[in-house]
């Protein structure tokens, strides 16, 4: 059935050159019961009032490839101002590009009103910064980035409306650009981002075309705001896919722009074994709808620099602690110079690194007090995964799964026998009240 769709769509449409196809239900096959009673409560609505409403873009997309979208997007004639009078719970957010969010308790839909063909306000580069003109839905399908995002879905009709062959895109698992590549890029240079992480994650190959000035048009990104940079960071890394979209971004050489000691850390030995172990658990942790935090994974990513580093200081006689602390600070600072971490998840980062000593320390009272560590299980999750690829004894991660899960008298037991250096009379510990397995911070581990 989705192949004499294909040819159709292919007949009708040759080159993306536009042309308004509606696909009816008989042939895409996507009921208006497989979606969540909040989008349909949105689209429903703002026909109600007379105007056009359709599911738009990436869900459209997922739905064909068979996936469950995660979010849903409605394209409306309604402006902004006469979406949010519809919707008693909604706000109008943005300036670069006005959109209404409407909220239905932890349920977002993002309303977006037809964009226009006019003339934008652009910056010395190219790069569109503010974007409220409104038009049709033709001219909102043409100014959005790929055709397999340019597609319309009407559920009171149960049609999908497709202008740029997005469709015939899909089956044949490319992406492409609507309009040419290198201006679509100028004028939001985090496209090129996108065209990364959507192709890694959804297992579709870059259009030739649209892939060839990525790599020459790659510096643009340095003209994009910090913030947007990392949201677009944040959805790589939980894309389910983050293995394969950072190595799709730096064979791309996109990774420059925000994660410049990439290149550095997949030298080390280890390194690649070492990312690759990390971001893979945190695609399983996706997959398995399991918490994930994004200041563990931001502390794998940099950890072998500040290894690295901590190690020289302490070759050239600087003390532990202290070591690892002026190579926090010097790993952070040359990351920060691209992009800057967020402090809420700088914290934690620098938190599980901080930790790392002391699971050294298995002697008097101080594993007791290691356990008590509201970042405990981060911290205990990070040296596992640095016993998975040999960088400490598999003996010591073990130690501590042990440690944590026994009970006071199986822990005493376990305690090695403090070395002669700490001298003095080893503290006896009271018992009781030792955080046993972590459950408060597991949000933070992995």
């Amino acid at each position: 059935m989705i192949r004499k769709l294909i040819g159709r769509v292919l007949r009708l449409k040759k080159h993306h050159g536009g042309g308004r196809v509606v696909i009816p239900l008989k042939r895409h096959g996507i009921h208006r019961n497989r979606l969540p009673s909040f989008a349909l409560k949105t689209t429903d609505t703002l026909q109600a009032a007379g105007f056009e409403a359709f599911v738009v873009g990436g869900a459209v997309r997922d739905l064909l490839l068979g996936k469950d979208p995660k979010d849903f997007d409605v394209a409306t004639s309604a402006t902004p101002e006469e979406v949010h009078k519809l919707f008693r719970r909604s706000r109008i957010i943005g300036r670069r590009f006005r959109l209404v969010h409407v909220l239905y308790g932890d349920e977002t839909v993002e309303v977006s009103t037809f964009r226009g063909s006019g003339e934008s306000l652009t910056d010395a580069a190219g790069r569109i910064i503010r974007d409220n003109t409104w038009g049709s839905q033709e001219d909102d399908a043409k100014r959005r980035d790929f055709t397999v995002n340019a597609l319309f879905y009407d559920p009171n009709r149960e049609e999908i409306i497709d202008y740029h062959g997005g469709v015939a895109d899909i089956e044949k698992k490319c992406m492409t650009m609507i309009g040419p590549p290198a201006v679509r890029y100028r004028e939001d240079p985090v496209r090129m981002l996108r065209a990364v992480r959507l192709a890694a994650k959804l297992g579709l190959s870059i259009d030739a075309t649209t892939r060839k000035p990525i790599r020459e048009l790659a510096n643009l990104l340095e003209n994009v705001p910090s913030s947007r940079l990392f949201d677009e960071m944040l959805k790589l890394l939980f894309s389910g896919q983050s293995w394969a979209c950072l190595m799709q971004l730096r064979d791309e050489g996109l990774h420059h722009g925000f994660f410049p000691l990439l290149d550095k850390m997949m030298k080390m030995p280890q390194g690649e074994a070492f990312l690759k172990t990390a971001l893979q658990n945190t695609d399983k942790r996706i997959s398995e709808d399991k918490p994930v935090s994004a200041g563990y994974v931001f502390a794998a990513l940099l950890w072998l620099e500040v290894l690295d580093n901590w190690e020289a200081r302490k070759k050239a006689g600087e003390k532990g602690m202290l070591a690892l602390f002026a190579a926090i600070d010097e790993v952070e600072a040359v990351q920060e110079q691209k992009l800057a971490i967020p402090r809420r998840y700088g914290t934690a980062m620098k938190e599980i690194w901080t930790l790392q000593p002391r699971f050294e320390q298995r002697a008097g009272i101080k594993p007791f007090r290691l356990l008590e560590s509201p970042r405990f299980r981060a911290g205990y999750d990070f040296l596992c995964l640095r016993a998975s690829v040999g960088e400490v004894e598999q003996e010591m991660a073990d130690w501590w799964t042990e440690f944590q899960n026994a009970d006071n008298q199986r822990r005493e037991a376990m305690l090695l026998r403090a070395p002669a250096s700490e001298g003095g009379k080893k503290r006896r510990r009271r018992r009781g009240g030792a955080r046993g397995d972590g459950d408060g911070a597991a949000d933070e581990g992995q």
